[in-house]
Parts: structure tokens; C-alpha cells; sequence
């Protein structure tokens, strides 16, 4: 049993602050179950981010932040620097998955489907026919750079993408809108590049937005995916291979779309999925033989500092458990690509 001080950072100043909260708890409860010293280190609350930590004394952090400044690779640099190792993926992996255009550039790069887009600004809106021209609907619209579909809405036609498109740059000062895709919803998790499951959303009313997920009874999860298993495999080495080539490691959770015509699509990557005990990576690691506190213990064991991390063993050998290999020379190559790109 670790003797470290585990440090359970959450809340921070995004939109999904209270989300942030309630996964933190359930982490620290958690690892306290199992005998470990954790302080519970509430960012946001009027104080430096690296007061609070210094204040705190931990020797270990453990991210339970989402959106904006904890999620991004903000709160993660900050960790670099103060040279306390912390779980979850790296400045530039964070960074990355976090920003949903930068992330869609990355995976046409490196050939991962996912639907067609384009961005748009406030400025976009004089003259948003011509802006959209043949794109077609419905659409799906939603900020850059937000998690837990915060601003996320449905178009059919111009008037109400207009109005999308408010809504989502209330958020942020850029705007995603990509092609609907009439699919099955499946999420696959992922841990130290092992992937855990997958398991199927199905909002009972419209999308699977903000209020579909975290309203009790207002989305049905089904696990396993209601597809065949060779599709499943399918599947889940997309998700694996969407989440090496941003550079993700530690815990993730994959969002993709299934469809009735054999193709699947990437949606997005998420960094620091939700934690709390009924999320869906700790329903996916259930189902796998994890529990919510072993999956805990296990996101902790992974805690380390990217920038300059210990010698490691080398990682070029074939990960059995899902017939992907992972090399590390796959991440400078997401380095190098991400400078082409920006």
C-alpha cells in the first residue's frame, strides 16, 4: 500500500465544476477505502491553484478535474513544473484530446475516421449560408474546446444552426460543427493502453447531451454493445488507436459512432473521464472484474511526470490484450505532427 499523500484535485472554474466535485469524492472515499492518506485539494475556490497545492503537502496528484484548466494540459503543466507526478495523460496528450479541432486534424492525419466538419466564429454568423453552403443537414453543433457535451445542440436547418452556433460560443470563441451521424453511441474505456470494454449509450430523448448524462433514468447503458463481437473488436482497437495517436495514456474513455453500414467513427478522446461511482469508465471496468476502488488504486499507480519521467522499461512489445502495439516513438510522432498542424 502506497504511503504517499495523495492529493484529489477537483472542482477548478469550468462548466463541469460540479461534475468535478462529485467524481473527486468519489475518488477520495475510494482510495481512502483502501488505507491511502488523501487530502481533498478543491481548486477554484478563490486561491492559487499552486497555493493550494503547496498547502496541501501531497506528494502525488490525483486528477479528477474536467474541462477547461484542468483537463487541457494546464493544470498538468503546472504539476511539471512544481514536479509532483500526477495521473492522466501528458501536457501535449491532455492538450490535444482536449481540443476538439486539433484532435480532428490528428486523426485525418493519422487516417482515424470520424465525421466531417468544419469551424466557424461570431464573425461567421453575417454570412453563415454561404459558410455552410452544401455541408447539408442535421448537423451537430458544439464548442472547441468543452467537455461533457456542454453547448452541444442539433440543427435541421439554418435558423436553428444560427442559434446552435450562439449557444455554443457563449463557451468558447470557436465553434465545431460536424456532419450528424445516424449511429449506435458506443464508448470504449482504456487504461495504461489496455482497453478495458466498451458499453452503449442510448438517450431516451434526443441527444446524449449534458442532461442525458448526468439526469437519473434519462439514458439507457448497455453492456456489452448491442453489435456483434468481431464489429466490438473492431471497434475497440479504433478507440485504441485514436487514444495513441494523441498521446493519451492512463485512464480514457473513446467516444465513437457504429453504423448500420459498417463504419465506425471517432468522435472524441477523453483525458480525464468521469469518475464518479455510476460514470461509465467505472461501469465499463466493472464489467471487466474491476471495481470502482481497484480502478482507483490502479489510475494512481499510473501517476508519474511527463516531461522528464524516470527510465522505464522499453514499451515496444505487443500488448496481447488487444493485439495493438504501442511504441514510444508513436508519441514523438504525434509531437511532430502536432507542430504541422497548428
Amino acid at each position: 500500500m502506497s504511503k504517499r499523500r495523495v492529493g484529489v484535485l477537483m472542482g477548478g472554474t469550468s462548466a463541469e465544476r460540479e461534475i468535478s466535485l462529485r467524481t473527486g469524492e468519489g475518488v477520495a472515499e475510494a482510495l481512502e477505502s483502501r488505507g491511502h492518506d488523501v487530502v481533498r485539494v478543491v481548486l477554484g475556490a478563490g486561491k492559487p491553484a499552486d497555493q493550494a497545492l503547496r498547502e496541501a503537502s501531497v506528494d502525488v496528484a490525483f486528477l479528477a478535474l474536467h474541462g477547461r484548466l484542468g483537463e487541457d494540459g494546464c493544470v498538468q503543466g503546472m504539476l511539471e513544473m512544481m514536479g509532483i507526478p500526477y495521473t492522466g495523460s501528458s501536457v501535449l496528450g491532455s492538450a490535444l484530446a482536449m481540443d476538439k479541432l486539433k484532435a480532428k486534424e490528428m486523426f485525418r492525419l493519422h487516417n482515424v475516421p470520424t465525421p466531417p466538419y468544419y469551424v466557424a466564429t461570431e464573425a461567421d454568423l453575417l454570412d453563415l449560408e454561404e459558410l455552410h453552403g452544401s455541408f447539408g443537414f442535421p448537423v451537430i453543433v458544439k464548442p472547441r474546446g468543452e467537455g461533457s457535451s456542454v453547448g452541444l445542440t442539433m440543427a435541421n436547418d439554418v435558423d436553428a444552426l444560427r442559434a446552435g452556433l450562439e449557444s455554443a460560443l457563449d463557451h468558447d470563441r470557436f465553434a465545431l460543427v460536424e456532419r450528424f451521424v445516424k449511429a449506435t453511441e458506443v464508448h470504449v474505456g482504456i487504461l495504461d493502453g489496455r482497453v478495458l470494454g466498451a458499453i452503449e449509450v442510448v438517450p431516451k430523448q434526443g441527444l446524449y447531451d449534458y442532461s442525458a448524462k448526468y439526469t437519473p433514468g434519462a439514458t439507457e447503458y448497455i453492456l456489452p454493445p448491442r453489435i456483434a463481437p468481431t464489429r466490438t473488436r473492431g471497434v475497440m482497437n479504433l478507440a485504441e488507436r485514436a487514444a495513441a495517436r494523441l498521446g493519451v495514456t492512463g485512464a480514457a474513455r473513446v467516444d465513437l459512432l457504429v453504423t448500420e453500414g459498417e463504419n465506425e467513427y471517432v468522435l472524441e478522446v477523453n483525458t480525464l473521464p468521469g469518475m464518479t461511482p455510476t460514470s461509465l469508465l467505472p461501469k465499463i471496468a466493472a464489467h471487466a472484474g474491476l471495481d470502482y476502488a481497484s480502478l482507483c488504486e490502479a489510475i494512481l499507480e499510473g501517476a508519474t511526470l511527463h516531461a522528464n519521467p524516470a527510465p522505464k522499461r522499453a514499451v515496444s512489445e505487443e500488448r496481447p490484450q488487444s493485439g495493438v502495439t504501442f511504441r514510444a516513438s508513436d508519441l514523438s510522432l504525434v509531437q511532430a505532427a502536432e507542430r504541422k498542424v497548428v
